[in-house]
């Protein structure tokens, strides 16, 4: 027996002394799915400068590549999101595409318009007093609309960069509506059984007001769109202190939860590993997810069950692969802690208003080493049972550094 194989029986013993099944709790995380981004790579940078790291994807078939090296380490996170233009194929072959990632056990995930680069978009996209630039933004994402169709994704993820950054630059209410217009329009062009995905940014890049500042409006908009439009939760996109978690049991509650940008951060949108920070945070935040994955509510466990959960980061210092795996297994850890929370144990805390003993069992959990009942999930499921050390070993980061170099840029599908 391993020493992880020891460790795992002495936690299963430790659990099911409190009621918890074990074989349901491996079963869970077995069913835990994490999505990549195909940009997170490729080379980028701080708002300052993208620093080339060797060995870098280049192209859109070596995003997968890696893409599909990190399902293999991990065994959870089978598809990855594109973003176009940075992945557009040549002569739009995205049957290719898709073609090429099941060839690598994977599948293209969400589809992520860009209407924040060009030129055209230094007054906004959709929001942008002209029209001509409202419909080039709108075209673009109608255009995404039937990508979805050809790469098989049910997911239209949007974020948008625009706002103002002087009082009285624009009009406020008026670009509201103009939001309100393109949304619909993008809406009523979702594939079926589609969803579009609506993020939040408090600030960034504009100062002054940003149209999607923040989860209420986004979830307003997607009342008014329908059941196909729900909220996207990116973790860097709050002001400090904001009770994440919170939102998150809101959004839940009323079937608007649709996905998370999950990464971690010190002081704005920093875009660091997920948990690197600010471990308890994530952890929380799953507590509510899998409260509402084990509810006795349908409807409730169906939308946690749909919640498409994504990373987006920005490697810039520390690499591509290792961190991205590194990500996807601190994420695994902080859902297998909230499986282990006694949910009977903590409503009953709960109930007779035991503020510290319901407290103290969520730390518990918390600080519950999970690890090696980790490993030996992965082990069940045909991943290394050490993810990094597994990565490290195989050789996969010297032969992408020998082959690919060191490139400054990255381009699509060709």
């Amino acid at each position: 027996m391993s020493n992880h194989q020891a460790a795992y029986a002495v936690l299963a013993d430790q659990l099911a002394a409190q009621g918890i099944d074990i074989v349901a709790v491996k079963e869970a995380i077995k069913g835990h799915k994490i999505e990549t981004p195909s940009w997170g790579y490729a080379n980028s940078g701080t708002r300052f400068k993208a620093f080339a790291w060797p060995g870098a994807a280049r192209t859109t078939q070596e995003k997968l590549d890696d893409a599909a090296m990190v399902h293999r380490m991990t065994g959870c996170a089978p598809t990855v999101a594109i973003h176009i233009p940075w992945d557009r194929p040549d002569n739009d072959d995205y049957d290719g595409m898709r073609q090429y990632a099941a060839e690598r056990g994977i599948a293209i995930g969400a589809v992520n318009p860009n209407v924040f680069q060009d030129d055209a978009y230094r007054l906004g996209s959709l929001g942008n007093p002209d029209r001509g630039i409202q419909e080039q933004a709108l075209d673009h994402m109608l255009d995404c609309c039937q990508i979805m169709r050809k790469v098989g994704s049910n997911n239209l993820s949007l974020w948008f960069a625009d706002g103002t950054n002087y009082a009285g630059q624009d009009n406020l209410r008026a670009r509201k509506r103009r939001f309100e217009e393109g949304l619909g329009i993008v809406y009523r062009n979702l594939p079926a059984g589609g969803r579009m995905l609506i993020e939040y940014k408090f600030f960034e890049p504009a100062f002054y007001s940003t149209d999607i500042p923040d989860w209420g409006t986004a979830y307003a908009w997607a009342m008014k769109l329908g059941p196909q439009a729900q909220v996207l939760v990116d973790l860097g996109h709050h002001a400090q202190g904001v009770n994440i978690e919170q939102i998150v049991a809101f959004l839940l509650d009323e079937g608007k939860l649709g996905g998370f940008h999950f990464n971690n951060r010190k002081y704005a949108d920093d875009d660091l590993i997920v948990g690197s920070v600010n471990p308890y945070e994530l952890f929380l935040i799953y507590c509510e997810l899998v409260a509402a994955e084990q509810s006795d509510d349908a409807a409730l466990r169906a939308t946690a069950h749909n919640v498409a959960y994504m990373i987006d980061q920005c490697h810039n210092v520390e690499g591509k692969l290792a961190p991205m795996i590194l990500s996807v297994l601190n994420c695994q850890e902080a859902y297998a802690k909230a499986q282990i929370v006694p949910r009977a144990k903590l409503a009953e805390a709960q109930a007779e208003g035991n503020v510290l003993a319901a407290h103290k069992i969520l730390t518990d959990a918390f600080r519950t080493d999970v690890r090696p009942l980790l490993a030996q999930v992965r082990e069940e499921l045909g991943a290394p049972a050490d993810p990094i050390a597994a990565y490290w070993a195989s050789g996969y980061e010297q032969r992408i550094r020998e082959a690919r170099g060191l490139a400054a840029t990255s381009g699509g599908f060709q």
